[in-house]
C-alpha cells in the first residue's frame, strides 16, 4: 500500500485517464448478432481505487446460449429488463471514462452492438485491454486467461463467468497493474472506441428481434488501419507460434464478426493482410476447398491455412517480434 501511495502522490504521470470503467458482459455467443445476457461495471478513479459497482441481467429476447458458462436460463432471463431499458443507467456507468476489460476489443463490441440497437451511441471514446496491458509489463503469465492475471496478483475468484465477480476480479488485478504501469513510466496500450454508424431503425421493420435491421455487413464505418510496427518475420510454421508482425488474410465467412477478428489479431501485433501474395504468412479460411482467389493463390504459393478455431487459439499466445 505504500508502494501505491508513493506512486499516486509522487510518479503518477499526468497523460493516464481520470477515471476507468472495469466491464464485464456475458453472451448468448460471440457471433454479430448475439446478444448481451448480464453486465458488470466497476467504476475506478484514476489511480484505480473503486468508487461503486453496478450488475444487471438482460433479456436477449432469444436463447440464452452457453447457460453452462454463464449459468444464466431462459427462466431466469425472462423478467429481466430489455437492453434500452438499462440503456441509460449503462451509459452513466461508462460516461467519460475508459471501457477496460479483459479481451476489451469483444466487449466493447457487444456493447456497441446493443446500443446501435437500441439507437443510441455507448458513451465511451476509448479502451483499454487487460491482455494487451499485461503484455507490455511483461506480466509471467503461463497464459492470458484472466484466472491467470487474477492469480498473478493474488485476486481470489469466486464465480467465473458470472460478469459481477469477472468484473470485480479484473478492477482488483487491474489496480496493481495499473500502478506497476505508473511506476514504470509504462504507456498505456489505449485505443480509440468506434460507435456504429450504420444503423438504421426503419418504420417498415419490427423491434422485435431486431436483427433484421441490420444493413448487411455494414457495421462500422471502414477505416484504414495503422501500419504494422514490426517486421515480416516469415511464414507461420505448424506447431509454433505466431509472431508479431506477421502478415494474415482472412477469406470466406466467419462466425466470430471479420472485423472482430482482424481487431484481436492488430491487438496482438500481427499485420492484417487484404490480399494473398508470397509474403503472406497465413491464410484464415473455414473453408480451404473453396476457389476463392486468396484460397487458389495461397495453394499456389504454398501459403499455410488453418481455420477460424485454430486460429483463435493461436491469437492466445503470439509470440513477440524478434528484436
Amino acid at each position: 500500500m505504500l508502494a501505491d501511495r508513493t506512486t499516486a502522490e509522487t510518479m503518477w504521470p499526468t497523460a493516464y485517464p481520470q477515471g476507468y470503467a472495469v466491464v464485464d458482459v456475458e453472451t448468448t455467443g460471440l457471433a454479430r448478432d448475439d446478444r448481451i445476457v448480464s453486465a458488470a461495471v466497476y467504476r475506478l478513479d484514476a489511480q484505480g481505487n473503486v468508487e461503486d459497482h453496478w450488475y444487471t441481467l438482460v433479456n436477449p429476447r432469444r436463447d440464452p446460449g452457453p447457460v453452462w458458462i454463464h449459468g444464466l436460463t431462459s427462466a431466469m432471463l425472462a423478467d429481466a429488463p430489455l437492453f434500452e431499458d438499462i440503456a441509460e443507467e449503462f451509459a452513466d456507468r461508462l460516461a467519460d471514462r475508459v471501457l477496460v476489460a479483459h479481451n476489451a476489443i469483444f466487449d466493447w463490441q457487444m456493447i456497441a452492438r446493443e446500443y446501435a440497437r437500441a439507437a443510441a451511441t455507448a458513451p465511451v471514446r476509448q479502451r483499454l485491454c487487460t491482455i494487451a496491458l499485461s503484455k507490455e509489463l511483461n506480466l509471467p503469465l503461463p497464459n492470458h486467461k484472466l484466472e491467470s492475471l487474477a492469480a498473478h496478483f493474488g485476486v481470489v475468484q469466486q464465480r467465473a463467468h458470472h460478469a459481477l465477480d469477472d468484473a470485480r476480479v479484473l478492477a482488483e488485478a487491474f489496480r496493481p497493474s495499473l500502478h506497476a504501469a505508473a511506476q514504470g513510466g509504462v504507456r498505456l496500450p489505449l485505443l480509440e472506441c468506434r460507435p456504429l454508424t450504420e444503423w438504421s431503425d426503419s418504420a417498415a421493420t419490427p423491434r422485435v428481434g431486431y436483427q433484421s435491421s441490420y444493413r448487411g455487413s455494414s457495421w462500422r464505418p471502414s477505416r484504414k488501419r495503422p501500419p504494422c510496427p514490426h517486421p515480416n518475420p516469415g511464414r507461420f510454421e505448424d506447431g509454433k507460434p505466431l509472431k508479431q508482425g506477421m502478415r494474415i488474410a482472412f477469406s470466406g465467412d466467419t462466425s466470430v464478426e471479420r472485423e472482430l477478428l482482424e481487431d484481436r489479431a492488430v491487438e496482438a501485433g500481427l499485420h492484417i493482410a487484404t490480399s494473398v501474395s508470397r509474403l503472406t504468412s497465413l491464410l484464415v479460411t473455414n473453408d480451404p476447398d473453396s476457389a476463392t482467389s486468396k484460397t487458389v493463390k495461397a495453394k499456389s504459393f504454398g501459403t499455410p491455412v488453418v481455420d477460424e478455431a485454430a486460429f483463435t487459439q493461436l491469437l492466445r499466445d503470439v509470440a513477440p517480434a524478434e528484436s
